[in-house]
């Protein structure tokens, strides 16, 4: 099909502002009026590749999200579901990092729909809501849980099944079998900061002895001042953030777990 005709059957489907400009043989880039949060407008490339014509990003979507969210978060949790929902979704293929699709028989304009849809949803996922982006803090604190403590020496959402049979004091993860079990706590916001101070408290006035904890936070800089300064009061061990101290909690727990019983 000839270029005039691809570009008039993008503008059809699409937008009548949508231009193709020559980069090289068999190969074009669609203008679009379509941008990132940054003002960037979307990066796409039509080429031939053998007897087939696709559009590709050449890997500039994902490149946008990693300016603000680090590069394995996009591969785990909630974020890592919206793009492989997106992906199917659209019959995108992620060529490891580019965005491509196929066009088939010849049904360019709606081949453009689609990539165009795909690309600006997952350029949204740096647009989580609030309550988003807590849950895929939770999810990755869960998943870095499960690679690094054993299935049978944790338990997720804890609470004292003596002392506390309704659980109404949860702990968030609790690692069994230690001398003195270790306590984690993942802290998005003050509310859950206030909730884990409480629980502790209830824990210390329950046991015995001192109660051994971690609390691991989204973004500590987030927390308001007093309401971390009495969770500090009472915290064994604090780490400021998840992404950012992977190595250094997972060091902790491997210390803390070699005190087994």
């Amino acid at each position: 099909m000839a270029i005039d005709v691809i570009e008039h059957e993008f503008r059809k489907k699409i937008c009548d502002t949508i231009r193709l400009m020559p980069e090289g043989l068999d190969c074009y880039r669609v203008l679009t009026p379509f941008l990132f949060d940054d003002g960037d407008h979307f990066s796409i490339i039509l080429r031939r590749e053998a007897k087939d014509w696709l559009l590709s990003d050449e890997g500039n979507t994902f490149m946008h999200l990693t300016y603000d969210i680090d590069e394995n978060d996009l591969r785990k949790g909630t974020r890592n579901k919206i793009i492989e929902n997106t992906i199917d979704q659209f019959s995108v293929h992620n060529n490891d990092g580019e965005l491509r699709i196929i066009i088939p028989d010849a049904k360019y304009g709606d081949a453009l729909y689609s990539f165009i849809q795909a690309i600006g949803r997952i350029s949204d996922v740096s647009f989580l809501s609030r309550e988003r982006v807590r849950s895929t803090f939770l999810d990755d604190f869960q998943q870095f849980l499960e690679n690094s403590v054993s299935e049978e020496r944790r338990e997720f959402e804890w609470h004292d099944p003596v002392n506390d049979p309704e659980g109404k004091y949860t702990v968030d993860c609790r690692v069994n079998h230690l001398s003195n079990p270790l306590h984690i706590f993942a802290l998005p916001n003050d509310d859950r900061v206030r909730d884990a101070t409480i629980v502790l408290l209830q824990l210390e006035k329950w046991g015995s002895r001192a109660v051994r904890s971690i609390g691991i936070f989204e973004n500590q800089e987030d927390i308001n001042r007093k309401v971390l300064a009495r969770f500090s009061d009472i915290c064994e061990k604090q780490f400021s953030s998840l992404s950012s101290n992977q190595t250094r909690i997972s060091n902790y727990l491997e210390e803390a777990l070699s005190g087994q019983d």
